[in-house]
């Protein structure tokens, strides 16, 4: 069982160096929207690999820019194994503004596109995705700032990862419910979630 702890969007004042290295995560996951200091600060206390999908509100990303914040490898795109758990990951939301990481639904269809035959052509299932925006219609809102990513379903529907993992919806106090897509549990898991995950290829 991988314990993960999963954060996004919102810095929780609840989350204390104390209360962080009592979760005792095997992986610190996030997706997207929380300052980098902050990631940093929490991959320092809890002293576990980490990845990273950026979200809207993320520096740019072009030539020469960070990726990912210090101490975390990004997830954007790519496939990767960590902690015993296959991951893949997407960043950024439907484009509302021009800015960085937004993309159009057909942008965001060939960016999944891609994604998939990654995760494919390594032959093994795969556990967890992680993007900062929610399927279309699961989990999302009607403004054009937060609609959800209509390819996604496609994604989860040839993946079947275990776990779908986002943030940019935020909760405001709330509790979102999680919600499913075949065999996928989908999480909004601002401000932060941990979960225990069985790895799904057998060692």
């Amino acid at each position: 069982m991988v314990r993960m702890l999963a954060i996004a969007d919102e810095v929780d004042p609840l989350l204390s160096d104390a209360r962080l290295r009592s979760l005792i995560p095997d992986l610190v996951v996030s997706a997207g929207d929380l300052p980098w200091d902050h990631l940093e600060h929490v991959v320092s206390v809890t002293g576990a690999p980490a990845l990273f999908v950026p979200g809207n509100h993320e520096p740019p990303s072009g030539a020469g820019e960070m990726t990912a914040p210090p101490g975390m490898r990004s997830l954007d795109g790519a496939v990767v194994e960590v902690a015993g758990l296959r991951l893949a990951g997407l960043g950024g939301c439907v484009r509302y503004n021009g800015g960085d990481h937004q993309y159009t639904q057909e942008e965001y269809e060939a960016r999944a596109a891609a994604l998939c035959s990654a995760v494919e052509s390594a032959g093994e299932p795969l556990d967890v995705l992680v993007t900062h925006t929610p399927p279309l219609g699961l989990g999302d809102d009607t403004d054009p700032s937060h609609r959800g990513i209509a390819a996604l379903h496609a994604v989860i529907e040839r993946l079947c990862p275990t776990w779908h993992l986002h943030g940019h919806l935020h909760p405001h106090g709330m509790h979102k419910p999680d919600r499913a897509l075949g065999a996928t549990t989908i999480r909004n898991v601002i401000p932060w979630s941990l979960l225990e995950i069985e790895p799904r290829r057998k060692a």
